[in-house]
C-alpha cells in the first residue's frame, strides 16, 4: 500500500541545502509539487509491488512520489554528482528500496543494469526527462535490437510538440519518423498536460505527459533497419513526392513504390505506419535482387 507521508524534507529546503540550482546544459527543470508528482507516479502505475527505472531524478521530487505511492523498488540514474547526497537521503528514508547509479542514460545498458540488481522480468519507466534528452532516449528504448524490451510501460514527462509527434495520425504536421517509429513498436497515448510554472525553474513551453506501452508483435513486420531506413529518406523531403524522396534509396524509386502498392506522387506525411512498412519490405527485396544500395539510416 502507498505510504501515508513522505518522511522527508520539502523539495524546496534540499535543494537550497544541497545548493541545487537546476542547470540548463542538463536540460533541468525540477517538479516541487508533491501532489504533482504524486499523480505522475500514479499514471506510472499499477505501483503496488512494481519496479521502476527513473532517469534523471534529480533532487527527487519522482523519486518519493514513487515510493510513497508503492514501488518495491525504485532504479534511479542520474547523470548530475551534485543530487546523490540528496538522493542519499531518501535512500536512508526508504530501506532497500532506492538504488541510486550515477551515470548518463543515454550509454547504460539498462538490461545488464537490472541483472546486477537481481531484477527479472520487465520493469517500468517513470521519468522527468530532462527536454535536451528526452527524444534521444525514447528512440534508443524503442530502436532495441531485444524485443520485446527490458520495460512493460514508459511514462515520460516530453515538451508538447514532441509528445504530440508521437500521437500524430497521417496528414498532420506533426506525423514523422518519430510518430511511426513510435506507434510500429509500441501504443503511445498522451494523459495530461502540465503548466511550466509547476517546475523550478519554469520552461517556456508546455509540458506533457505520455505513456507508452509495448506492442509485442509490430505493427508490421519488417526489418528495424529497413523502416529507418526508409522513414528518414522519405521525411528528410516530406514536402516532396515519393518518387523524389525516395531517389535516395533506390535508382528507381517509382519501381520500389508501385512495388509496395503505392502511388509514387503520394507524399511522404500521408503514409501510414504499415504503408511505410510495405516500402521498407519492398526495398529489401530489391536490396537482396542487387537493384538498390544497401545503406545505414542517417541518425
Amino acid at each position: 500500500m502507498p505510504e501515508l507521508a513522505d518522511p522527508l524534507p520539502p523539495l524546496r529546503d534540499v535543494i537550497a541545502a544541497h545548493d541545487l540550482a537546476a542547470k540548463k546544459s542538463l536540460g533541468q527543470n525540477f517538479l516541487l509539487d508533491l501532489n504533482l508528482t504524486r499523480r505522475i507516479a500514479r499514471a506510472a502505475g499499477p505501483l503496488d509491488g512494481a519496479t521502476i527505472y527513473e532517469v534523471g531524478p534529480g533532487p527527487g521530487g519522482l523519486t518519493r512520489a514513487l515510493l510513497m505511492e508503492g514501488a518495491s523498488r525504485v532504479i534511479a540514474i542520474e547523470r548530475d554528482a551534485r543530487c546523490l547526497p540528496a538522493l542519499a537521503e531518501i535512500a536512508d528514508a526508504y530501506p532497500g528500496r532506492l538504488e541510486i547509479a550515477s551515470g548518463d542514460a543515454l550509454k547504460i545498458d539498462e538490461r545488464e543494469l537490472l541483472r546486477m540488481q537481481n531484477i527479472n522480468g520487465a520493469v517500468r519507466v517513470a521519468a522527468n526527462l530532462p527536454y535536451n534528452v528526452g527524444s534521444a532516449l525514447l528512440v534508443k528504448w524503442l530502436t532495441a535490437d531485444s524485443w520485446p524490451p527490458f520495460w512493460q510501460s514508459l511514462t515520460l514527462m516530453f515538451q508538447r510538440e514532441v509528445a504530440e509527434r508521437l500521437v500524430a495520425v497521417p496528414g498532420t504536421k506533426a506525423y514523422g519518423r518519430l510518430s511511426v517509429l513510435a506507434q510500429w513498436r509500441a501504443s503511445p497515448r498522451l494523459l495530461f498536460d502540465v503548466d511550466a510554472r509547476a517546475f523550478t525553474p519554469p520552461p517556456k513551453i508546455t509540458s506533457t505527459l505520455v505513456r507508452l506501452e509495448p506492442l509485442m508483435v509490430p505493427v508490421v513486420l519488417v526489418e528495424l533497419g529497413d523502416l529507418e531506413a526508409v522513414t528518414a529518406a522519405a521525411f528528410g523531403h516530406r514536402r516532396k513526392m515519393l518518387r523524389q524522396s525516395l531517389k535516395s534509396l533506390a535508382p528507381d524509386a517509382e519501381a520500389l513504390i508501385r512495388s509496395a502498392g503505392l502511388d509514387p506522387t503520394e507524399r511522404p506525411e500521408r503514409l501510414s505506419v504499415q504503408q511505410f512498412g510495405a516500402l521498407a519490405r519492398a526495398w529489401r527485396i530489391m536490396v537482396e535482387a542487387g537493384e538498390a544500395p544497401c545503406k545505414s539510416p542517417p541518425k
